[in-house]
């Protein structure tokens, strides 16, 4: 059953009442009602479109938080091959708003990483809703530094609303294991892929996102705080986010032209849950022309490179 956003509500009356049509028809073989139901398809796909040609920066918001968006196992299962996961952060426990392990992508041997928020309420409450605990942060350490021990590229999957702000992640060092994840991603000799494939909220992204390449899918958002959490601060008032979003330039097509991001991945229209195995095919077309841009750089060029990357994120936008 589709899902819609408080926006889509006009089309989600369109797409009913012509699923209604068909139901009666269903239950009635005399009805003959396909023209009326596909008249009210070409309202709806239109309306769609109409919908979706400007998304504002709180929709687009809105849509990358989407509950039917593929998440970072559909994108382990649709892509990869051979997934081992790999638990624990040898520390402190296992943390599952974190996942990771070897892999195979395209039959070359990859770590892959990403946040999971789960598709359900059971799932999503095992997941903490895709925020990563410290042990999170220190289980993608040692993933990462296990890549580089033997030459693979890592491949991270970004889609949190932010690191979990818990007294019990605090106690256990929560922004030192950010801080030593974003260190791990500068570090590493070997090629590091980044896809924004919903939210990428404030260090808890930054922590996976510090790589050779990122890039964004159309609707999904990259951001230093949520909107909300932004006017709660500046404006004292959480229903300010609509203002909140428009200043962060949290979107991907701002970010591109700013020089955060190298890709923006186009989106079937409707965004990525109308169509989830075309968004995952784009996706994983876009981490093969990334890793391939790559072949040819030795792990110090590697590493210079990322360092450059972030020392003149920025400029594109300025100079424009």
């Amino acid at each position: 059953m589709t899902q819609y956003l408080d926006f889509e509500k006009p089309l989600a009356e369109i797409e009913g009442k012509a699923q209604e049509l068909r139901n009666m028809a269903r239950a009635n073989e005399e009805m003959h009602i396909e023209d009326e139901a596909a008249a009210l398809d070409r309202k709806a796909r239109d309306l769609l479109k109409d919908l979706y040609k400007k998304l504002s920066p709180w929709r687009k918001c809105q849509v990358a938080r989407h509950p039917d968006r593929p998440h970072c196992k559909d994108y382990i299962e649709a892509l990869f091959t051979e997934y081992t996961p790999l638990a624990g952060d040898r520390g402190f426990s296992d943390d599952h708003a974190v996942m990771g392990g070897l892999a195979r992508f395209n039959d070359r041997p990859v770590m892959v990483i990403g946040h999971e928020k789960g598709n359900n309420t059971q799932t999503r409450i095992a997941r903490n809703f895709g925020m990563a605990r410290p042990e999170g942060y220190r289980k993608a350490i040692r993933l990462m530094d296990m890549a580089d021990r033997f030459g693979l590229p890592v491949i991270t999957l970004v889609d949190t609303p932010g690191a979990y702000p818990g007294k019990g992640a605090e106690e256990r060092g929560q922004s030192e294991a950010i801080a030593r994840s974003t260190e791990k991603c500068l570090q590493i000799g070997v090629p590091l892929v980044s896809v924004i494939i919903g939210e990428g909220g404030s260090g808890g992204a930054v922590a996976f996102a510090t790589a050779n390449r990122l890039a964004m899918l159309e609707h999904s958002v990259y951001s230093v705080i949520s909107p909300e959490g932004c006017a709660s601060i500046l404006w004292k008032d959480s229903d300010k986010m609509r203002e909140a979003a428009e200043s962060l330039r949290l979107t991907a097509q701002d970010l591109l032209k700013l020089g955060v991001t190298d890709r923006v991945i186009p989106e079937p229209l409707g965004g990525a849950h109308r169509d989830r195995a075309t968004t995952i095919e784009a996706v994983g077309k876009a981490i093969t022309a990334m890793l391939t841009e790559m072949d040819d750089l030795k792990p110090r060029a590697l590493v210079k490179a990322r360092r450059d990357k972030f020392l003149t994120i920025g400029e594109k936008g300025l100079a424009a």
